[in-house]
């Protein structure tokens, strides 16, 4: 398994009892869509080891109790502590309407309310305090927050977005083109 097929799930943060089991941290608005894990992917030396779930519970909201084959003693616990865990894409429930996964909107058109076709979508930008989208505006990059007042529709079908952005965004970086 590569590191771009799958999402990032949460982080082993401890040890729960002397028979190996660890609590891992989810990293979800949705926790109760993993509290029947039966196999999980854990990073260690830049690669992703399966791991089965022998069991798994609800620790505290946002926290899971797993007991993984293989790890049978604190011992074995501590070789996976703060390995970061991920599951394939398509364990990811469907979103519909305008709510959507980052990954699943690079190559959409974007189409601006007043604007129309503005370009298409490079890349998702999450390392900054707003979201943003970077669009391909022939040789520029337009970035476009991700907000409710901005994001109009996403059609999956036509694999596009509408969009309504402030005056003056989309020429900000169309000037000199």
């Amino acid at each position: 398994m590569r590191f771009e097929d799958c999402f990032f799930l949460g982080t082993v943060v401890g040890k729960y009892s002397f028979k190996g089991e660890v609590l891992l941290k989810l990293d979800t608005d949705e926790p109760e869509l993993y509290q029947s894990l039966d196999c999980l992917f854990l990073a260690q030396k830049n690669a992703l080891i399966p791991f089965f779930v022998e069991r798994c519970a609800m620790h505290k909201p946002g926290l899971l109790r797993l007991s993984l084959e293989d790890i049978q003693n604190e011992e074995d616990a501590n070789t996976i502590l703060k390995s970061k865990a991920y599951l394939p894409l398509s364990r990811l429930p469907k979103l519909t309407g305008n709510k959507f996964y980052y990954h699943e909107i690079i190559g959409f058109d974007v189409v601006d309310k007043n604007l129309g076709e503005i370009g298409s979508v490079l890349a998702v930008n999450e390392h900054t305090a707003q979201a943003t989208i970077e669009v391909s505006i022939g040789q520029k990059i337009a970035l476009i927050p991700i907000v409710d007042d901005i994001i109009l529709e996403v059609k999956r079908d036509t694999k596009s977005i509408y969009v309504e952005t402030p005056p003056g965004l989309i020429e900000l970086y169309t000037k000199n083109a």
